[in-house]
C-alpha cells in the first residue's frame, strides 16, 4: 500500500515552527505533496530541506518571493522529477512538481486564486485550460497519472457551505466550475466523489478571519484527481481535518 497526503501549508515555514508539520511527518506517508511553501531556497532549514527518511524536492517561485511554491517529500526516489508545464509565465511562480516512478506519475500542483484583479481571473483560467491540455497528452503515453493540490475552485453546491452566497465570488464561479465539468468529461476521477458521491460538509478550506472552521464554514478546493486506470487502485481517500495549522487542511489517499 502507498500513502499520499496534499496539503496547503499557507507557509511552509509557519507550519512548521508551529509543529503541525510534524504531526503530519508522523503519520508516515510514502509522499507528502505541499502547495504554497512561501519560501526560498535560503530561507529553509535543513531539517525541512532534507527530513530524515525523505527525498525532497522543490519548486520556488522565480518572480515573486515569499509566494506560491510547491515541494514533494518522498520515501521512495522518483525515477525523474519535472518543474515545467512549458509555459514561462505559468513556470515563474513555482506552481507545478511532478514526480515519475515506476508504476505511477504523480503532479502536485497550487492553482492560481484568481482573486483581485481582473487579468489574475484570466491568469487562472489559462492556467486551467493549459494544465488540462499538459495532463490530457501526458495521458496519452502513460496511463496510471495522480494529481493533487489546491485547485481554488469548488466544484459543485456540495463543495461549499454557502453556494448561493458565492455564485458571483472567484473559486466558485460557472465558468471555473464549467472548467471542472471538462476536468471530469476527459474522464479524470475526482476521489472524493467516487467514495462519496453525496457527502455534505466535507471541507478542506476555512476562512481565517471569521473563524469559519469553529462553525464548519468551509470549501472543498484541495483535491486527488486521478486517470480511470489509477482511480480503480485507490482504496481509500480522507480528509484530515483535524489537523490545523493552515487555512486548509490535508487530504490523503492509499491505493
Amino acid at each position: 500500500m502507498t500513502t499520499i497526503i496534499s496539503w496547503n501549508v499557507n507557509g511552509l515555514r509557519a507550519v512548521h515552527s508551529k509543529g503541525n508539520l510534524d504531526d503530519v511527518f508522523q503519520m508516515k506517508p510514502d509522499i507528502l505533496c505541499i502547495q504554497e511553501t512561501k519560501a526560498m531556497p535560503d530561507q529553509l532549514t535543513a531539517e525541512l530541506r532534507d527530513p530524515e527518511g525523505y527525498h525532497s524536492y522543490f519548486h520556488f517561485p522565480t518572480v515573486k518571493k515569499g509566494y506560491s511554491g510547491v515541494a514533494i517529500y518522498t520515501k521512495e526516489k522518483p525515477l525523474k522529477v519535472t518543474r515545467d508545464l512549458g509555459i514561462e509565465k505559468y513556470d515563474q511562480e513555482g506552481r507545478l512538481i511532478m514526480a515519475e516512478y515506476k508504476d505511477f506519475i504523480l503532479i502536485n500542483t497550487y492553482f492560481p486564486n484568481g482573486g483581485g484583479a481582473p487579468e489574475r481571473l484570466h491568469y487562472k483560467l489559462n492556467f486551467y485550460d493549459y494544465f488540462l491540455e499538459f495532463i490530457d497528452k501526458l495521458h496519452k503515453k502513460h496511463k496510471h497519472i495522480i494529481f493533487c493540490g489546491d485547485v481554488n475552485v469548488a466544484h459543485k453546491a456540495i463543495d461549499l457551505a454557502r453556494p448561493k452566497e458565492n455564485e458571483t465570488h472567484v473559486g466558485f464561479l460557472p465558468i471555473e466550475r464549467a472548467w471542472m465539468d471538462k476536468v471530469t468529461a476527459h474522464g479524470w476521477v475526482d476521489i472524493f466523489r467516487q467514495f462519496y458521491p453525496d457527502k455534505a460538509e466535507a471541507y478542506t478550506y476555512w476562512d481565517m478571519k471569521s473563524f469559519a472552521r469553529d462553525r464548519n464554514v468551509g470549501w472543498r478546493i484541495d483535491y486527488f484527481f486521478a486517470s480511470p486506470e489509477m482511480a480503480r487502485e485507490i482504496k481509500k481517500i480522507e480528509i484530515l481535518n483535524e489537523v490545523y495549522g493552515s487555512d486548509h487542511c490535508p487530504v490523503k489517499i492509499v491505493f
